[in-house]
């Protein structure tokens, strides 16, 4: 599958955006987006890995096989374990009906051809339908719509909200809406096919062209199947999701997908309103009020319809795959009017240019964008070895003005997972990464479900390959297993290092969600500690984080080998900040409660005298 970023890259030469950065290093708290009163936690589960039991782990394995989770499986039990973890907001991923490589013709659905699916599962970025889920989800697969609006009513009684994918910008390339609301049209139902493009189409087109199945992976890896014959009915062919404009897309391309026409023309020029200028300074109210009357092109009233429908069924929020393949125009449109619905919905969009942050943010009207090619990349370079940590204060510098718009991670179903030899190479070097990740900023953080109990990817599970918990079989998670305990879900089958992992986990994310001081200031103070400063290592990295009513210092040491030992210099400006009076102040780790040192101020400066571990990370509260 091609790499989101490079796509991405290649498109950012006709969307750039001239970002103003405030010279102001610390977070602005008196912004009215930083008056939450405590910090989100993103819980990203897989869903129809979450409850699987089954581990046999065969590649390309069947759903008798290798089994699958259900809606059912997310127990009332699951979902307090969840929310005792830290947890605020679960991400339930792969919930609206994708094609897949299963019979499910009984209950009124075709068969998806498996020469446009990937794997045996399906991406769940194919999506077929909409107004429903995933039948593989259900005990019962008539009902499966019931099924999972029960799991938002229990979801909701545990007291955490609920996310769900749209993929706006593209769709199966056999796409059948079954369930579609009274007067909602099927994608592509008017279009005129005999043309490239036309601005009310939902599609793009290849007249007179007969789509061609890509050469490259084998279907099913070889096996028996009747529908695959080296054909697939699609007359004229359309663009390919990632806009790949070839009768025969490549196998690199994401060819199970066709492309949504939003109003581009296919030179790349706007076929709708632009909005006027000021509008990233105005509210969303603002910007709903802008679209009324406005003459919009036929997908953007789909994707608005598709969702309210969801917003509607007490859905809280939407993760937006590859939100910037789609202007950012758009997102105003449907954001605003999802917020006129739930103003206190929940918007995350997938975007790697950092030029175009601001546009999606202010004018789009996201309210978080993934932290990806900055944060999450430096950590990664820095845990591999590739860097140090001092760069970490620049990025933070360079997005003071929407640090707090920039979901944190450090494992999700696309990327490597933490603990993989590729990426960490054990769960216990990753732990100062999520401290950092989940400390230095007010943003959001999300884990992916399995990252609490070490969970490295390890498995061949078909099409989908090792480092990465496939999305496209059916497979199972054997570190997230071994947690769920057939359906316990009290860690029984865990081991020791694995129970003492999830435990670290629980304690930051929980004193994360209830720490004032990181909803507050953010200052680094690595600079002035790595000036002449014995035993504080290249790979230590230290900054402060404060309130009104808390204040907290912040060291993590990303070195797996070295025990560093240093007088950790707290500078005049904070000292003044702080309000600190010369004397001697105690620090307490808020992670173990263990450790305790002691902050002498002499002359309005401050020493404390520090020893760290390897990979171990303090957050030092004063009291």
């Amino acid at each position: 599958m091609i790499n989101k970023r490079i796509l991405v890259a290649g498109m950012a030469a006709t969307m750039l955006f001239s970002a103003c950065k405030t010279n102001d290093f610390r977070m602005n708290t008196a912004n009215e987006e930083n008056t939450a009163n405590r910090k989100i936690v993103v819980y990203q589960v897989f869903t129809r890995l979450f409850g699987n039991k089954n581990t046999t782990n065969k590649p390309w394995g069947t759903i008798e096989e290798n089994g699958v989770g259900k809606f059912n499986d997310f127990t009332d039990k699951a979902l307090h374990e969840i929310k005792d973890l830290g947890v605020t907001y679960i991400w339930y991923t792969g919930v609206p009906h994708h094609a897949l490589v299963r019979d499910y013709t009984a209950y009124g659905i075709s068969n998806d051809d498996p020469e446009v699916v990937k794997g045996r599962a399906g991406s769940p970025y194919a999506v077929k339908d909409y107004y429903n889920v995933n039948p593989d989800l259900a005990v019962n697969p008539a009902n499966r719509l019931q099924e999972f609006e029960a799991l938002i009513d229990r979801t909701h009684k545990a007291g955490l909200k609920v996310i769900i994918d749209i993929v706006p910008n593209h769709i199966a390339r056999k796409y059948e809406g079954k369930k579609n609301p009274e007067g909602v049209k099927d994608f592509g139902a008017d279009d005129n096919i005999n043309v490239e493009y036309s601005r009310d189409n939902n599609f793009y087109y290849i007249p007179k062209n007969h789509f061609e199945i890509p050469d490259g992976d084998i279907p099913l890896n070889g096996e028996k199947n009747p529908m695959v014959d080296g054909f697939f009915d699609e007359n004229p062919a359309k663009w390919t999701g990632n806009g790949s404009r070839k009768v025969k897309p490549d196998q690199n391309d994401w060819y199970e997908t066709v492309k949504v026409n939003y109003g581009i023309r296919p030179d790349g020029s706007k076929d709708f309103p632009d909005l006027p200028s000021g509008f990233d300074q105005k509210s969303y109210q603002e910007h709903f009020a802008f679209w009324q009357e406005k003459d919009i092109p036929d997908s953007w009233e789909k994707f608005k319809s598709i969702a309210l429908y969801w917003t509607a069924k007490g859905v809280d929020g939407f993760r937006y795959d590859m939100a910037e393949m789609v202007p950012y125009e758009f997102w105003s449109y449907m954001n605003s009017a999802i917020k006129m619905k739930n103003p206190d919905a929940f918007l995350l969009a997938e975007v790697y240019n950092p030029n175009e942050y601001r546009n999606y943010i202010r004018l789009g009207k996201m309210d978080y964008l993934y932290d990806k090619v900055e944060t999450y990349d430096k950590l990664k370079d820095i845990i591999r070895g590739k860097s140090s940590p001092d760069g970490l204060s620049d990025i933070q510098k360079g997005m003071s003005d929407i640090e707090h718009h920039m979901l944190h991670f450090l494992d999700n179903h696309d990327e490597q997972r933490l603990a993989s030899p590729e990426f960490a190479g054990t769960p216990e070097r990753g732990k100062p990464l999520m401290v950092v990740s989940t400390t230095i900023s007010t943003s959001p953080t999300m884990i992916y479900f399995g990252q609490e109990v070490g969970e490295a990817g390890n498995e061949n599970a078909g099409f989908g390959t090792r480092s990465r918990t496939s999305i496209f079989d059916y497979i199972g998670v054997p570190n997230h297993q071994r947690w769920m305990n057939e359906g316990k879900f009290d860690g029984g089958k865990l081991s020791e290092s694995e129970k003492n992992l999830r435990d670290f986990y629980k304690r930051l994310l929980n004193f994360s969600i209830n720490s004032s001081a990181l909803m507050g200031s953010f200052q680094e103070i690595q600079s002035v500690n790595r000036q002449n400063n014995a035993g504080y290592e290249e790979l230590i990295y230290s900054y402060v984080r404060w309130s009104q009513n808390q204040k907290l210092i912040i060291v993590a040491n990303f070195s797996s080998e070295k025990t560093s030992e240093f007088d950790l210099k707290i500078p005049a400006d904070i000292v003044s900040k702080w309000n600190l009076k010369d004397g001697k102040y105690q620090l307490t780790d808020q992670l173990y409660q263990k450790s305790s040192i002691q902050l002498e101020v002499t002359n309005g400066e401050g020493i404390a005298r520090v020893k760290i571990s390897p990979s171990e990370s303090f957050i030092y509260e004063l009291k």
